[in-house]
């Protein structure tokens, strides 16, 4: 039997004992590579993998695996930088456990199990689920960052429920304005002329727990006072090796008004950067928010597209879009949502985002939207495909839609000569007149621009 065979086998035991989530999220990607002198190496996809197998899960692969094979293996986890460079991952210290009940503040809502997955949040939702399953053992503190509306939120919280419904541990959520409000009130002194109370129930609110989520710290820049409480709280749990979780809409690094202190210790553990949502991830988001919903089968592909492609950034804000039409639809008599409904019914929510000098800039941006590139990707001499066909699209429409002239096409396009604006123009209404979905997919470019 090969080692794919094998290797299949053991992931199916596997699938019988964990929960579908953590098996998708640590297993699933994972290959057997060699069975050598009773090693077996096994290629994962991140650091984060090797890290949280080898120290979460290494008994049980090695008894399930036996339970195969009928031998005994000592496993190794690699990445495939690690087969090129011959690299090693580093080991962390344990942590220590403690029992409790605590009011975390949580929002039972938000799961890792409803958290939609894609390639600009992967590696932050798999971070975030190691931590939540061994808190104060993984990387510590884990600062998550990102702009507004990216799923920063959404991921402690899954993190708090997953280690609530798991342990007995105490979670505390707050935002930095709780934590510097909290730290006002220790001014504030009782009938007796002391604030011993408040002090005291304020180390007992942040000190006494397992774990700590502190979210969008970046509004700890305007507290300077309060930055050296957090400093002290931060120092006390982390000596417990309690487990402290951070969201920021910058790095640790961009943080320039924090103390240099603060901003060294954010650097400890794992910093994870959540990126904004490709258009798949996007059309994945929508497909479940519009899931469940009464009109939810009459909600066609080319609206869906058309949110997608103006709601890039925030997916509150594409979520928004979606009740729009739905209450728009309902508010015209049950009315079918069709593309030009919904272009009625978001005229004035979409904030016109694409500010222009002129109509080629704008049919860039749409075109480097609708591709997930970007404009200078357009501009630029990479000729790989994925950024290629959407230069070669933006420069048809531009001659056809607009009517501008060959020259000026190629001088917005980064300085291309004339002939190769004649080649992809020609390219396109070659491959158009036999590839009637590029057609139709250009068409929708179009109506969007006008």
């Amino acid at each position: 039997m090969d080692i794919n065979n094998i290797w299949n086998l053991f992931l199916n035991k596997v699938k019988e004992n964990l929960s579908p989530m953590l098996y998708e999220i640590w297993f699933m990607e994972t290959k057997l590579i060699s069975l050598e002198n009773n090693k077996a190496t096994v290629l994962v996809p991140m650091h984060v993998h090797k890290k949280h197998l080898k120290e979460n899960y290494n008994d049980f692969i090695e008894e399930n695996f036996t339970e195969i094979t009928g031998s005994n293996f000592k496993f190794e986890y690699v990445t495939e930088e690690e087969l090129k460079e011959n690299v090693k991952i580093e080991k962390t210290e344990d942590g220590v456990p403690n029992l409790f009940n605590f009011e975390s503040n949580l929002n039972p809502k938000y799961t890792f199990e409803n958290f939609i997955v894609g390639e600009s949040n992967k590696f932050a939702k798999t971070a975030a689920l190691a931590v939540a399953e061994k808190p104060g053992y993984m990387y510590n503190p884990l600062f998550i960052y990102g702009n507004s509306g990216l799923g920063k939120t959404h991921l402690m919280h899954a993190i708090g429920n997953y280690i609530l419904k798991n342990s007995n541990k105490k979670v505390l959520y707050v935002t930095s304005e709780q934590f510097v409000n909290d730290f006002i009130d220790l001014y504030r002194k009782n009938r007796e002329g002391n604030n011993f109370e408040s002090v005291k129930n304020f180390k007992n609110k942040y000190r006494e727990i397992d774990v700590l989520m502190i979210d969008d710290i970046q509004y700890l820049e305007i507290a300077s006072k309060t930055q050296q409480e957090f400093f002290n709280t931060f120092n006390d749990l982390h000596t417990k090796n309690k487990q402290i979780i951070i969201s920021s809409d910058r790095s640790p690094d961009d943080l320039k008004h924090l103390e240099d202190r603060l901003r060294t210790r954010f650097n400890w553990g794992l910093t994870v950067n959540i990126l904004p949502p490709d258009f798949k991830l996007r059309m994945d988001i929508i497909d479940k928010k519009i899931e469940g919903h009464i009109l939810s089968n009459t909600f066609p592909k080319e609206v869906k597209e058309y949110i997608a492609s103006n709601c890039t950034n925030d997916i509150r804000k594409l979520e928004g879009a979606i009740t729009r039409i739905f209450a728009y639809a309902t508010m015209m008599g049950g009315s079918d949502i069709t593309l030009d409904l919904a272009i009625e019914a978001l005229k004035d929510y979409f904030v016109k985002s694409i500010i222009s000098k002129n109509k080629i800039d704008q049919i860039q941006q749409i075109v480097a939207n609708h591709y997930n590139i970007t404009v200078d990707d357009m501009k630029s001499k990479k000729r790989v495909v994925k950024i290629a066909v959407p230069r070669q699209i933006a420069m048809y429409i531009c001659r056809t839609f607009l009517e501008e002239s060959l020259a000026k096409i190629g001088m917005e396009f980064g300085g291309k000569d004339h002939t190769t604006v004649i080649h992809s123009i020609e390219k396109i209404k070659k491959e158009i007149s036999k590839n009637k979905d590029l057609e139709q997919e250009i068409q929708k470019i179009i109506n969007q621009i006008k």
